[in-house]
């Protein structure tokens, strides 16, 4: 049967650095503080005039560049991002014209920080079931675009970008071994942006006035439940393709914060040299944040073939998961 495999990958950022520096003079904080609790120590910023899916299709290109296939190859498109161009049209249609992909059916898929994870998910079982055979999936976010630089706890944590990943159809050894995703709408206060929608539309002034299209969080109910979610996650995808955490070359959780990264590694007993890490100089790209990391380790050499691969996410919704690829 075929699955998908992971055949070239491609990112795109924003020239501006936003440092903790910087930060400083917009917000009372300092960078000992948002180093020591996040690992954070820059993150960029799309600037006026960017677009999310022109991002979207710049990361695009060199992924289709190293899987060898062009827009016309694409049977379908799948963008994950909460931070579409506008609600209405979907920023996957826009991606899809940009590209000359006319052949392609796109959609946005919404799932927060697991956003990619859910991505890969639905694209390998397009790919098992028959349904498409070479796929275009997308993490893009422009979060600093929602976030509110009077409330120091999030305004320090994002940034803006984007990764992409071209799957095909393969019966070989290698690709995707198993994904597993869950959610818990009971959690869905902990990570919100309450205004913007059908619930407190922008057209309401005390939408505004309550500040409410912006990133909310509540950090110490999220922290607890991610890691033990992501590590429960991993060892289910792990335990279902007769592997343990002993045959990971790489864990790749999703960039949120080094202590969750740190933390998630240590309780699955995975070093963390093993442990893909770019949270440094990029922050939190939530459905950006796993494909980035995969095209940098990709491009520099760390990522060999035949590398096992154990990848997990945790965001809004609540939402998580997490994928076994063998590269």
């Amino acid at each position: 049967m075929f699955h998908a495999t992971i055949a070239g990958t491609g990112r795109a950022v924003p020239e501006r650095v936003l440092t903790n520096a910087d930060l400083t003079k917009m917000v009372e904080t300092s960078d000992e503080w948002i180093t020591s609790r996040t690992g954070i120590r820059e993150r960029r910023v799309a600037q006026e005039g960017d677009i999310l899916s022109d991002f979207s299709m710049r990361a695009a290109i060199p992924a289709m560049e190293a899987a060898g296939v062009g827009p016309m190859d694409l049977d379908t498109i799948i963008l994950a991002t909460c931070t579409p161009d506008h609600p209405i049209p979907g920023a996957a249609p826009v991606v899809q014209h940009k590209l000359g992909a006319k052949k392609a059916a796109a959609f946005d898929l919404n799932a927060a920080c697991s956003g990619w994870l859910y991505g890969l998910h639905v694209a390998d079982g397009l790919i098992q079931s028959g349904k498409a055979k070479t796929i275009l999936l997308v993490g893009a976010e422009f979060l600093t675009r929602f976030v509110d630089y009077t409330d120091r706890n999030t305004c320090i944590l994002f940034g803006d970008g984007a990764g992409a990943t071209v799957l095909k159809a393969t019966k070989a050894d290698h690709g995707v071994l198993s994904t597993s995703i869950h959610s818990d709408g009971e959690g869905a206060p902990f990570i919100a942006m309450p205004g913007g929608g059908s619930t407190y539309p922008p057209n309401r002034p005390e939408t505004l006035e309550n500040r409410l299209p912006f990133i909310q969080m509540k950090g110490g109910e999220t922290f607890k439940i991610a890691i033990r979610s992501m590590v429960e996650v991993s060892k289910f995808v792990l335990a279902e393709s007769g592997f343990t955490t002993a045959d990971v070359n790489w864990l790749l959780p999703h960039q949120a914060n080094e202590r969750i990264l740190t933390a998630t590694a240590e309780r699955l007993q995975i070093p963390t040299e093993r442990c893909m890490n770019n949270i440094g100089r990029y922050g939190n790209t939530s459905a950006a944040s796993i494909p980035i990391a995969l095209d940098e380790y990709a491009r520099d050499g760390r990522l060999k073939r035949g590398d096992l691969i154990l990848i997990t996410a945790f965001g809004g919704g609540l939402t998580w998961g997490a994928a076994l690829v063998r590269w």
